[in-house]
């Protein structure tokens, strides 16, 4: 009997008491080994379904521009791509400040422009604010962009321009009176230059009324006809053609 017992026990060092592993894994053990995690337990915001995915912060569509400098950069890179004055309201908006700051900010530069004898000037012309070369530094400008081409207007043109602004609304027929020449030619160049614009027809007469443009305004460095240098001590009485039709 003693020899059969000992024959049922295994020998070696795996007695009796020792335990059995093989394919034995308990709860813990499958927690604790990371092969056998939930794949759906990640993190949120991973896109994996069942979790819910937190929203990201989204990022501002425009700076705050509360440095004044910083403003001024912002202002400089609209200026350089305007082909026209533009006023401060819509500087403003584009900007999302004030109306006030945007003026105020405006003429520091303008006056940091001239302190500095810079090549550009920052001023106010027509309705609103625009880049314009110094005029120290326009025969170079001229030199390069005309290439030889004549940048001046003849002396015809300045006079019927001056008919015009100081006239305006005024026919043609008005205009050659005052100058007592025929000034059609004359005032297809002014047209063509961007000076002169039609502004309707006279009521009485029918004849086209002319006027002077916006880039006028800026060529003269003005912001409105009523800033222009009395001309009536210089010029014929006027008034006295006013019934004189052709």
């Amino acid at each position: 009997m003693a020899d059969a017992e000992n024959a049922a026990e295994p020998e070696g060092p795996a007695g009796p008491e020792a335990p059995r592993t093989e394919n034995f894994r308990t709860e813990d053990s499958r927690t604790e080994d990371p092969r056998t995690e939930d794949p759906r337990a990640e993190e949120p915001g991973t896109g994996v379904p069942g979790t819910q995915d937190e929203p990201e912060p989204e990022e501002p569509e425009f700076h705050e521009l509360a440095d004044d400098t910083e403003l001024e950069h912002a202002l400089e890179a609209l200026l350089l791509v305007v082909d026209a004055p533009v006023d401060e309201a819509s500087l403003a908006t584009a900007l999302h400040q004030t109306p006030s700051r945007i003026r105020q900010t405006l003429h520091r530069m303008s006056l940091a422009y001239t302190a500095d004898r810079r090549g550009i000037d920052l001023r106010r012309a027509g309705e609103g604010w625009r880049f314009y070369t110094r005029d120290r530094y326009a025969p170079y400008v001229e030199k390069m962009l005309m290439d030889g081409q004549r940048a001046r207007l003849t002396r015809a043109a300045l006079e019927t321009l001056a008919v015009v602004a100081y006239r305006q609304p005024v026919t043609r027929a008005r205009v050659s009176a005052v100058r007592g020449v025929n000034c059609d030619g004359v005032l297809r160049t002014l047209l063509t230059r961007g000076l002169v614009e039609e502004a309707g027809t006279e009521e009485h007469t029918g004849g086209t009324l002319f006027r002077t443009t916006e880039l006028f305004l800026e060529r003269l460095g003005i912001s409105s006809v009523a800033e222009l240098p009395p001309l009536a001590p210089l010029l014929p009485d006027i008034d006295a053609i006013d019934d004189l039709e052709s």
